[in-house]
């Protein structure tokens, strides 16, 4: 079959494509930004779904497929990312196109309990995507899975790894209980209903078999880990509220934290359901967490990853915060003392406009490391100038290398602190 997987790129949707690759299906994946090219097996098409708001954008890549799998998913509304057009009317325009197109087939992934709460954009959206479905004359299945964890650690099979390395652990107030289902069963409920002749028109709660609570999933994970139990601890209303606000304020910056007011709305009403029917219509008999768990021991791999899990954001905001202010202090209070370092050097005629190059050099390069789409850029400005920093102080004020404080010396930890922002960038 050709087969055109939305939202290729997510835990769901690559585990999917990477699978029907494997059994000898043609794959159209779907991708908000442009392929790397590391999977040159699989055709590839660049398609922000939040654009792609008519029929004819979806038109020209349905030719010849026999089926859609709708993954494509977003937790809120920022800067770059918008619920109700990726959730409902991009895939409404998806929907339709299929139908014109005489793709009879859609599998489309929506979220468990949104039928009866929608508590926040991202479930209310789900809702009203799940309904331009019905609406088509397409032999559909909704697919509403409840937390989805698996081998491959994004999202919230990260996010639990990372809380699971902490020797204490903080608990959101007002979590709800949650049936986390396995990414396996999931990618095999999709290989299921994409046979010839399975059933259609259904909608499904994808729910593992037992409910826990936040602090129970993540004791599966320490004790996978092989570590003792952590001490746990309730955090207060009002520092749940900052962290949440801070999570929506790293999204304006391009940045996907799963901690985020939508979630907090959302885990509030836990995520919970019957998977009886899903059980039945499909003869999956969903696995618990322990015992998936079980079946793939924690390497160290998985161990360093949930070390450096909170690591992450702590560089994301001290690298920012270390460039700009560095730059507004040299600009300000510290004016000075910086155009006193280069007089009576061979660059002490040029000693204003210098601090003032250097300061806005630090500035912009913050700047482009706090920005997502930048984070790069910026990383590997911030070792280009440090290293010019360390050639022209050597020049300059050789004698700064054996300062009691070692203004010079330290530019060595520096660097190595962002080629490990390099090393850990990446979150797909």
């Amino acid at each position: 079959m050709r087969i055109l997987v939305t939202g290729a790129s997510g835990l769901i949707g690559k585990a999917l494509c990477a699978l029907l690759t494997g059994e000898g299906h043609e794959v159209v994946r779907v991708l908000h930004h442009p392929d790397t090219g590391i999977h040159t097996e699989t055709r590839a098409i660049s398609l922000d779904m939040a654009r792609a708001l008519r029929p004819k954008d979806w038109t020209p890549y349905l030719a010849g497929v026999d089926a859609v799998v709708n993954c494509a998913g977003v937790l809120q509304d920022s800067a770059g990312e918008n619920t109700r057009h990726v959730h409902m009317t991009g895939a409404s325009a998806l929907f339709i196109a299929c139908e014109q197109a005489g793709v009879n087939k859609v599998i489309h992934f929506s979220a468990i309990g949104v039928d009866c709460q929608q508590p926040s954009a991202f479930s209310a959206s789900k809702l009203a995507g799940d309904e331009a479905l019905m609406a088509r004359r397409l032999e559909w299945v909704i697919l509403r899975p409840s937390v989805v964890l698996g081998r491959p650690a994004f999202g919230a099979s990260a996010l639990f790894r990372g809380l699971a390395a902490l020797p204490l652990l903080p608990l959101m107030p007002d979590t709800g209980r949650l049936q986390v289902v396995q990414l396996d069963d999931v990618i095999s409920t999709v290989l299921f209903f994409l046979k010839p002749g399975s059933p259609s028109r259904l909608t499904l709660e994808l729910a593992g078999p037992v409910a826990l609570s936040m602090s129970e999933v993540v004791g599966c994970y320490r004790r996978w880990f092989g570590w003792n139990h952590a001490r746990e601890f309730i955090l207060p209303n009002w520092t749940a509220a900052i962290l949440y606000r801070l999570g929506d304020a790293a999204a304006q910056l391009g940045w996907r934290p799963p901690m985020r007011t939508n979630a907090a709305k959302e885990i509030t009403r836990g995520a919970v359901g019957d998977p009886r029917p899903w059980m039945t219509a499909t003869g999956i008999q969903p696995s618990s967490l322990p015992a998936a768990l079980r079946l793939n021991p924690a390497t160290v791999q998985e161990r360093w990853f949930a070390g450096l899990y909170f690591v992450k954001p702590a560089l994301f905001v001290v690298l920012p915060l270390f460039w700009i202010l560095t730059g507004i202090i040299s600009l300000t209070v510290g004016w000075r003392s910086g155009v006193d370092l280069l007089i009576g050097t061979a660059a002490g005629a040029l000693a204003e406009p210098a601090v003032v190059a250097g300061a806005l050099a630090d500035i912009v390069v913050g700047t482009l490391i706090a920005w997502r789409p930048t984070s790069r850029l910026g990383l590997f400005g911030a070792i280009t100038v440090s290293l010019f920093y360390a050639v022209a102080g050597s020049i300059l004020r050789p004698d700064l290398w054996y300062e009691p404080l070692g203004p010079l010396l330290k530019i060595f930890p520096t660097l190595v602190l962002h080629f490990a922002a390099l090393a850990i960038l990446e979150e797909r």
